[in-house]
């Protein structure tokens, strides 16, 4: 997938970019690939078929739902995630990006940062991770879900000809901001830091596996494994050349081996 030309990425699935991307990982060694990607079918299916079936809500009060069919459908994915699916934000992690630390192992286990461990029987995440679920599972429904970032954050947007607006998928329920909340949320970021790094922008193919691949490297960092870190940030600016902090962290991890901050690009 690496060595192949950005059109060939944009018809792999996201779901298998990212476990792919997880593979040989602390808490990933073993990844069932074609075995995850079904339980993602089948809950794509479960989506459907209770989104079908309260469809008369939205008829009968679409005001209830903002007047946006888009947004009905995704809350229903929500839902069903949820309530049926269990799928939820790793409770010891809801300090949040703010109370992030150099030392606090956020990267330590894969799975919390890539789709297994929300797949897995812990059905837990972080913001690494649940967006991408959200995405794998809407696009499977054939809607039309984009990853987009802020520093140290990814959020869901929802964006077609008819409609466009962020959904926040790693709280209480599913929520609506505009751009302007994540100029601000969960860190403030000035103008020429959202040109820098590509901010509020939604991500293409490439990008998608950029920011996964810098997670990858990220935890490959955490374990010691410096060399191959910098390899993977290496990717990620090659896939993603208008992101600085790419380049930043190769520098870093080429520097010293150890570096001194988190790329604040692909989530908490």
């Amino acid at each position: 997938m690496l060595a192949g030309a950005a059109n060939e990425i944009v018809q792999v699935d996201i779901a298998r970019v990212n476990l792919l991307c997880a593979q040989g990982l602390p808490g990933c060694e073993q990844v069932d690939v074609d075995g995850e990607l079904a339980r993602l079918d089948e809950w794509a299916a479960r989506v459907k078929s209770e989104t079908e079936r309260h469809d008369n809500r939205f008829a009968r009060n679409p005001a209830e739902f903002e007047n946006s069919k888009g947004f009905f459908k995704v809350l229903m994915l929500g839902v069903v995630l949820g309530e049926d699916f269990k799928v939820h934000y790793r409770v010891d992690r809801q300090g949040g990006p703010a109370t992030a630390s150099m030392n606090d192992g956020f990267f330590a286990d894969a799975r919390d940062v890539f789709l297994l461990g929300l797949l897995g029987d812990q059905r837990q995440g972080t913001c690494s991770s649940m967006p991408v679920l959200y995405v794998a599972v809407g696009r499977r429904l054939g809607y039309p879900l984009k990853l987009v970032t802020t520093k140290g954050h990814l959020f869901v947007r929802w964006e077609d000809e008819g409609e466009r607006f962020n959904l926040e998928v790693t709280g209480n329920g599913l929520n609506r901001f505009p751009d302007d909340y994540y100029r601000q949320w969960p860190f403030a970021v000035s103008e020429v830091e959202i040109k820098a790094e590509g901010y509020l922008q939604s991500l293409s193919p490439a990008g998608e596996l950029a920011a996964f691949m810098s997670i990858r490297a990220m935890c490959l960092r955490e374990a010691g494994k410096i060399n191959e870190a910098a390899e993977a940030f290496a990717t990620a600016s090659r896939l993603a050349p208008e992101v600085q902090s790419y380049r930043v962290m190769v520098a870093q991890c080429q520097g010293d081996g150890v570096g001194s901050g988190r790329t604040q690009t692909t989530g908490r």
